[in-house]
């Protein structure tokens, strides 16, 4: 297969969603369910293909790079803007993450809403989602990826706000779309200080450009500049702090939208741009993406123990996650981050699957008890749902132990990378807080995800309603055998304890820095380019030195690109280790307290008060928005209000009542004056007429002696 045909076939993966949520959306009323049946098959084909077009590009085209087609969409006189299409082994690999996600949502939603009264629309916003996600995966170009980034706010906005006759999921949307415009903004300032410097908005083009010398205003801070501005859009999509506010809330949508936009789609968007703009980050760039990873990631993690609602707790599990993906590649740790997306994709969507087929099943054993009091979300009102519920119990138990870090799972793989990318970064820079927070977050996720196993699935009913849940049928339950099924580590590599030496690793490589050497880290730098820096510099002596000792350091690294891929094949085996202690310690302390009662849950956060209500408060985040941000918006709102009522509307009155009184005067003016005027010339004139009337005798003696007296009088004034 020809990499034209790969190109086209991907083409198709992107408009057949499209198609889709068209005439569906048209036809919404005469489709009825089949709305759902053909939305599905679509998913279904778009499937296959992406599988097609995986196989073909990382067994044929693994060392092509990117396949691109380009076209000229627009000329600006002898200026042309490209834009096209880019497929390599980050996107085929995302193209198979979002249409398996995406086509097991639309199994799922088959029984989920069945009974909603707006099923086609659904089914039309869901396709109109991943046409969205698709063209963000597909784009070459920062200008293709933001309208399909735009996009794909948009979509989000639709499905969040499903269920808009209630005031929550309305203003959850409404809070998603905001927030979200304010990473835009930083992400279209980004792009349009790449587009006037380079005159491009192609990938390869902006990163020709850097690595040959050429960066915005010749200042390697206005590179770091771009880089942060492009990656606020991430901090927007990727619901990382301090916009991570947004995905908590997202909850109000119906559950399959929850599985969507917290596994592979919306915020998968920020990580895949930022795994996108990576070689263009320079030092103080990823050292800034690697804070905003590792706190969001520590932040959300600490929230996450405290709440009882089934699906928040996911939520912020999703945020905690997300930040672990970001400081990742901060850190350098490339390719675990983009696989700790893969593997996060999977046990996440089952996880918030799950909590749909609970939910599901609580509704319906309300219902039948004809009692609307409980809420089926608070896991205080659930327990001992293993007996009824077993297949969704399995599930969300072996996603639970990959999102917990535990051996023989594709969630220990990459979570062992991304911990030893901390140390080797903490070790080389000095940044240990990062390496701390990766740990602390790791031992927290074990633990919460732990107790809510445990009050949901463990111990007794604590509700009668809980008491008389069954499992669902198996539109709802073969989902989530499928993504339960991926979390094992033989799907990624042979070795359960390595994923490093596994083919997904192999296939997703670090890409090479274009940022000159000056701006990046000196452990990033390749030791070839090291040698070269030092053979200019320092003389043929030092070269020679130089070669002899990168030689050494590849030897001891297993053929180590540089320094940090040194010191992260060192750091494998400690990170490992303390990995495993604490996942461990966070299982065992779970255990303790909601299992085997241990301890008093109560009796310790009444110990901790403070913390504890700084966790159950989300640390106090939406009410210091509400004072802040928007109390200080509202109040502009209304001193902007104010300057209009009594400034712009005040000039314009003054304008008025001006032009009114003007009016009068000039009415009266033309009136009394011109008028006057007029009508006095005309009167002096019948006067004088009707006086020299009496004159016009018509006898000719009477007119000389008239002229006579005219001429005397005339001449004794004269003379």
């Amino acid at each position: 297969m020809t990499h034209e045909t790969l190109l086209q076939i991907s083409s198709i993966i992107l408009l057949l969603p499209l198609a889709g949520f068209a005439g569906i959306i048209f036809f919404q009323k005469r489709l009825g369910r089949a709305a759902g049946y053909i939305g599905s098959s679509i998913l279904g084909i778009n499937l296959l293909l992406s599988l097609l077009v995986a196989y073909q590009k990382l067994a044929f085209y693994d060392d092509a790079g990117m396949l691109q087609w380009k076209f000229d969409w627009l000329n600006l006189g002898s200026h042309s803007i490209t834009i096209g299409i880019g497929l390599d082994n980050l996107a085929a690999i995302m193209l198979i993450v979002v249409n398996l996600i995406s086509f097991l949502v639309h199994v799922f939603s088959l029984e989920y809403m069945r009974e909603d009264i707006r099923f086609p629309r659904f089914y039309a916003y869901l396709g109109l989602f991943t046409f969205s996600m698709l063209g963000i995966v597909i784009a070459n170009n920062f200008l293709n990826m933001y309208i399909f980034w735009e996009l794909v706010g948009i979509s989000s906005y639709l499905l969040i706000g499903f269920w808009y006759e209630k005031d929550s999921a309305a203003n959850a949307s409404k809070k998603a779309f905001i927030t979200n415009r304010v990473g835009d903004f930083g992400f279209f300032a980004g792009i349009m200080i790449l587009f006037f410097t380079y005159g491009s908005f192609m990938f390869d083009d902006i990163f020709s450009h850097i690595g040959e010398g050429h960066i915005p205003f010749d200042s390697g801070t206005m590179l770091t500049l771009a880089g942060i501005l492009l990656f606020m859009g991430a901090i927007g999509k990727s619901a990382q702090f301090p916009l991570h506010v947004w995905l908590p809330d997202a909850m109000e949508g119906p559950t399959p939208v929850s599985a969507l936009i917290h596994a592979a789609t919306m915020v998968a968007a920020g990580v895949y741009l930022t795994a996108r703009i990576f070689p263009m980050l320079t030092a103080d760039a990823l050292l800034f993406v690697a804070y905003i990873g590792a706190i969001t990631a520590f932040i959300a993690a600490t929230i996450a123990i405290t709440q009882n609602d089934f699906k928040r707790i996911l939520a912020y599990s999703t945020v905690s996650q997300l930040g672990y993906m970001i400081m990742a590649i901060g850190v350098g740790a490339y390719s675990y981050g983009f696989f700790h997306l893969v593997t996060h994709a999977w046990f996440k969507a089952c996880l918030f699957l799950a909590s749909g087929s609970v939910i599901h099943a609580m509704h319906h054993s309300m219902h039948h008890a004809g009692e609307h009091h409980l809420d089926p979300q608070d896991i205080r009102n659930m327990g001992g749902l293993r007996k009824t519920m077993p297949i969704t119990y399995f599930t969300f138990l072996f996603s639970t132990i990959a999102i917990a870090g535990v051996p023989f799972t594709s969630g220990f793989l990459s979570k062992d990378g991304i911990l030893a990318g901390t140390m080797a970064f903490g070790q080389l820079s000095g940044h240990w807080f990062i390496a701390f927070s990766g740990f602390a977050s790791a031992a927290m996720t074990a633990f919460y995800m732990f107790r809510l196993l445990i009050s949901a699935f463990h111990g007794q009913p604590k509700t009668h309603i809980a008491a008389h849940t069954h499992e669902n049928n198996k539109l709802i339950t073969v989902p989530l055998i499928v993504l339960s099924i991926l979390t094992f580590w033989f799907f990624y590599s042979f070795n359960p304890f390595d994923g490093g030496s596994g083919w997904f690793y192999d296939k997703i490589k670090t890409p090479a820095t274009v940022v000159q050497a000056e701006y990046q880290w000196g452990f990033f730098v390749p030791y070839e380019s090291a040698h070269l820096h030092s053979s200019a510099c320092c003389g043929e002596h030092t070269t020679a030195t130089s070669a002899e000792h990168a030689h050494s350091h590849k030897q001891d690294a297993h053929h180590a690109l540089n320094k940090y891929e040194e010191a992260l094949h060192h750091a494998h085996l400690p990170a490992m280790i303390i990995s495993l202690i604490v996942a461990g310690l966070g299982i065992f302390l779970s255990f303790s307290f909601y299992q085997f009662k241990i301890f008093n849950p109560d009796g310790v956060a009444e110990l901790i008060k403070p913390f504890y209500l700084l966790s159950y408060n989300k640390w106090y985040f939406d009410e210091i928005y509400d004072v802040s941000v928007i109390w200080g918006t509202t109040t502009f709102a209304k001193i902007l209000a104010l300057f209009d009522l009594y400034i712009i509307d005040g000039i314009v009155n003054l304008v008025g009542w001006f032009t009114k009184v003007v009016g009068h005067f000039i009415g009266w003016f033309d009136l009394y004056v011109i008028d006057g005027l007029v009508n006095l010339t005309a009167n002096v004139t019948a006067f004088f007429g009707l006086v020299f009337r009496k004159f016009q005798t018509g006898r000719i003696q009477a007119y000389i002696v008239m002229t006579i007296i005219f001429a005397m009088v005339l001449l004794y004034y004269v003379l």
